[in-house]
């Protein structure tokens, strides 16, 4: 992960969502489309950088909020507005279909 994406938790989950526009990745490391996601997100990440967030949920290691969600394919990306969850997306995603997405959430 690096400063603009971070990982988080089953604990740090709802915290991390709370608030604000997030961009939740639900992914796993051995999941190869997972992996090429990583970069796009980064890139995300900079266009939106302070605007909005983006975590990583590792759906191995936080069961929980996978499960909360229902997600059954990964990469799952879910966008949350103050707790809300507002878009979904399954499979491998674009920059610009997720910076587009993010935009209009976040009124930027």
């Amino acid at each position: 992960m690096s400063e603009n994406v971070k990982e988080v938790k089953d604990s740090g989950f709802a915290d991390a969502i709370s608030s604000g526009v997030v961009l939740v990745d639900f992914w796993a490391p051995w999941c190869g489309p997972c992996r090429m996601q990583g970069p796009i997100l980064e890139e995300v990440a900079g266009v939106f950088s302070g605007k909005a967030s983006i975590v990583k949920v590792n759906v191995d290691e936080s069961p929980s909020a996978a499960g909360q969600f229902g997600i059954k394919s990964i990469p799952t990306l879910i966008l949350f507005k103050d707790g809300k969850a507002v878009q979904h997306f399954v499979g491998l995603q674009r920059k610009e279909a997720l910076v587009s997405a993010i935009g209009l959430v976040a009124g930027v």
